[in-house]
């Protein structure tokens, strides 16, 4: 029956989506941490992960597409138009997927914002760092006395 084919692709798609939500909070602990050098790592997590949703979203649109012809609705009905249509107990299944992911949309949308702002935080910060080493170094000559220069550099090795 294609209501069973497209639960199990729906199941399939959701655990998909609680991967990415589970990527995207490793992304947001390693942005917080500060140990950049894990960042490529985090961030070809969450792109493997967006490739798996991409390949189960073709599948899920196949199976889609079957169950709407069989419940009498056009190519491309809606998650909650099937379930309208659909006989007990998949009403309930299908509004149940939807509302699942929704939910699980406005997490991944909220977090990626986050992940998005921290990123944008500590670029900014990278920036007025790197542009406070191009000013001028207060520095003390050898008698002790207060001069300026622009040789001297202090670089901080966390950096």
């Amino acid at each position: 029956m294609s209501l069973d084919a497209l639960s199990a692709v729906l199941w399939h798609e959701r655990r998909l989506l609680e991967l990415l939500l589970f990527k995207l909070e490793e992304e947001q602990l390693v942005l917080s941490s500060g140990r950049t050098q894990w960042l490529g790592h985090a961030t070809r997590e969450v792109e493997s992960v967006l490739d798996q949703i991409r390949t189960a979203e073709l599948g899920r649109s196949a199976e889609a597409d079957a169950v709407a012809r069989e419940l009498g609705r056009p190519e491309g009905a809606s998650l909650l138009e099937m379930a309208r249509h659909a006989s007990p107990p998949w009403d309930e299944i299908l509004s149940e997927h939807h509302a699942a992911f929704v939910s699980l949309t406005d997490q991944i949308n909220g977090l990626a914002e986050s992940n998005r702002d921290l990123l944008a935080t500590s670029h900014r910060a990278t920036q007025e760092t790197l542009m406070s080493l191009q000013e001028s170094v207060q520095t003390y000559d050898p008698r002790g006395a207060a001069a300026s220069t622009t040789s001297s550099v202090l670089l901080d090795q966390a950096l």
